[in-house]
């Protein structure tokens, strides 16, 4: 009985470790729970937290202080790691829009939480703590505490009010989008279906006979045509070839294409004759130059190529290869020129081994480097978000 107090009851830092430690990992897994196809995740967290704190589970205020700090700072942390890559490219798409709609938010939170503060006569540290908790914005809590120190106020209030108004906060949200979507049934599931037929790649066989591209090389009809293709295979006078940007096109020459559904019509028009791909067919073998080469995934971890288009990279010229697809985050992308690549995104290159194994050096495929990340860059980035912070 002695040995459960000292690590549950007694203040310590061990005390501290383990009260934590099991209150995050009841959390999970009661997150994991899913009613009527909603489940809570890291939020259930919060709310056994707030159970043990109402059944007089306790730490030291200054560990508790520690805890709240630190965590607050790898959880932002590790969002801004996670939405890197795509954040400045984003504002190309949209951004700004975004911004713009996320800062008429705050500005209509801010009045009404100044509003309700006249009109309550609720404190002001309060009222912050109670809009923090019902927009479950952790971070603005964070920020609100550490002005209220600055200014020499309790700054435990805006905690309470977010711990009360907090899981309204996520409950009505779930509500909400619920009430939302049975107002508003915009899609169903044939309109779903629709949609997205022609956003899925697949391979389609076509036949050169448009004279317009005649003597063309692949390159120059891409940028005429300014479809999305791949052209993977290219058969010419019984034999299979892998094509670069250069290759030039002819009467007859009969192309195994990667597209999507949507671009079918288009490339049909373009090339002039479509044909069923029949990996049997004995006039073809798309598979006999597949004897010489491999095909392997390769996981894009050099930080240099991060950000680059894959055309920049001139891969298939350089060393003969092809790109076939492109998998991020499990949705498969068309690798094309203008595809801008990320950190983890991993290539599907078919060519010859030794070309493919310089191919691995250009994008690093050390999947080892994603799963251990360089841990002074880490704690750097912490240290210069701080002090740009304390400004």
């Amino acid at each position: 009985m002695e040995w459960i107090n000292s690590i549950l009851i007694e203040h310590s830092v061990i005390q501290a470790v383990v009260v934590i430690a099991m209150i995050s990992a009841l959390g999970l897994a009661l997150g994991k729970i899913s009613v009527y196809g909603v489940s809570l995740g890291v939020t259930f967290v919060f709310f056994v937290g707030i159970a043990a704190g109402h059944f007089g589970l306790s730490i030291d205020p200054q560990m508790l202080n520690y805890a709240e700090s630190f965590g607050l700072i790898i959880f932002v942390y590790a969002l801004g790691l996670q939405v890197g890559p795509g954040f400045f490219g984003s504002f190309r798409k949209g951004g700004m829009t975004l911004n713009m709609l996320a800062f008429a938010v705050i500005l209509v939170g801010t009045a009404m939480t100044l509003g309700f503060h006249v009109v309550t006569g609720v404190s002001l540290p309060d009222m912050v703590g109670i809009l923090s908790g019902a927009v479950t914005n952790t971070p603005a809590l964070g920020a609100a505490q550490q002005t209220l120190k600055q200014m020499h106020i309790d700054a435990a209030d805006p905690a309470l009010g977010c711990a009360v108004t907090y899981p309204l906060g996520v409950v009505g949200v779930i509500l909400a989008v619920i009430v939302l979507r049975k107002m508003f049934p915009r899609r169903t599931a044939e309109t779903v279906v629709a949609e997205d037929k022609g956003k899925h790649t697949f391979i389609a066989g076509f036949e050169v006979r448009n004279p317009g591209i005649f003597g063309k090389n692949v390159k120059e009809v891409a940028h005429l045509a300014a479809h999305r293709f791949v052209i993977s295979r290219l058969w010419r006078d019984g034999k299979v070839t892998i094509p670069t940007s250069d290759t030039v096109l002819l009467e007859g020459d009969r192309l195994l294409v990667i597209t999507t559904e949507a671009e079918e019509e288009s490339l049909r028009i373009l090339f002039g004759e479509e044909e069923k791909v029949d990996w049997n067919k004995k006039d073809i073998d798309w598979n006999a130059i597949d004897s010489q080469l491999v095909s392997q995934r390769i996981v894009v971890s050099r930080s240099e190529i991060n950000g680059k288009k894959l055309g920049s990279l001139r891969l298939r010229n350089h060393y003969g290869i092809n790109i076939t697809r492109i998998y991020r985050a499990g949705v498969q992308l068309l690798a094309t020129p203008g595809l801008v690549l990320q950190l983890g995104d991993k290539l599907t290159v078919v060519g010859e081994a030794a070309a493919i194994s310089n191919v691995e050096k250009v994008l690093g495929n050390r999947i080892i480097s994603l799963k251990e990340p360089n841990l002074i860059a880490v704690f750097v980035g912490i240290v210069l978000g701080l002090a740009v912070g304390a400004i």
